[in-house]
């Protein structure tokens, strides 16, 4: 293994440490660079648990995660006092204490020469959930169907403004014939209506020829 694989190796092996310490809400976390140090190992990281139930949560915790992450599984000792557990991971051994018992020892005036920054609660990444696939087909058809609806309004709208025209004209031109064949047909109507006048009783008198009285003998 080269020293670069090495390295990442190392960084991936400290972060499945520290995001299985934080799972289990770990007080005072640290973590220590030792490899100018010890030849044994390469980082040292200390924590501290409020009870024996927590300091036993947090080293199962540990152990869990390392496994997870693909390395063997680590040796853990002290489980069964639970006051100072130490998890060994190879290239990290974890040491997971109660407050008193750290304070006593002081680890950190051993192995904190070279502390090591991390990032305390980064964001994990999230998992998208895949969305049903009739809901995908459901907006793809929506999507599709937008345009056509649209067109299809418009032809709609232009033959209403057609037909709008269309009867705007056709009242404009009505009265004008209406009124023009009324006006024309009103004066022949009432002409061919008019009856010839009748011959009176004194023109038929006037206009009778007058009878000749025979002539009278002598």
């Amino acid at each position: 293994m080269t020293e670069t694989a090495d390295k990442k190796n190392v960084q991936k092996l400290q972060r499945a440490v520290v995001d299985a310490l934080e799972d289990v809400k770990a007080q005072e976390l640290e973590v220590f660079d030792t490899e100018h140090l010890s030849s044994l190992f390469e980082r040292v990281v200390i924590a501290s648990g409020t009870s024996n139930r927590q300091t036993k949560a947090l080293a199962a915790s540990v152990r869990d995660k390392v496994r997870e992450a693909g390395f063997p599984k680590p040796r853990i000792e002290g489980e069964d006092n639970g006051e100072w557990i130490i998890v060994d991971c190879g290239a990290v051994v974890v040491h997971v204490m109660q407050p008193t018992i750290r304070s006593y020892y002081n680890l950190e005036e051993i192995w904190g020469e070279k502390p090591v920054r991390l990032k305390l609660g980064a964001p994990k990444p999230v998992v998208k959930k895949a969305e049903p696939v009739a809901k995908a087909a459901k907006k793809t058809v929506a999507k599709k169907a937008a345009p056509k609806s649209a067109t299809k309004a418009a032809p709609k709208a232009a033959g209403k403004t057609t037909s709008a025209k269309s009867v705007e004209a056709k009242s404009s031109t009505k009265p004008s014939a209406k009124s023009s064949a009324k006006s024309s047909a009103k004066p022949a109507a009432k002409s061919a209506a008019r009856p010839s006048p009748k011959p009176t009783a004194k023109t038929a008198f006037k206009k009778a020829p007058a009878k000749k009285s025979p002539a009278r003998k002598a």
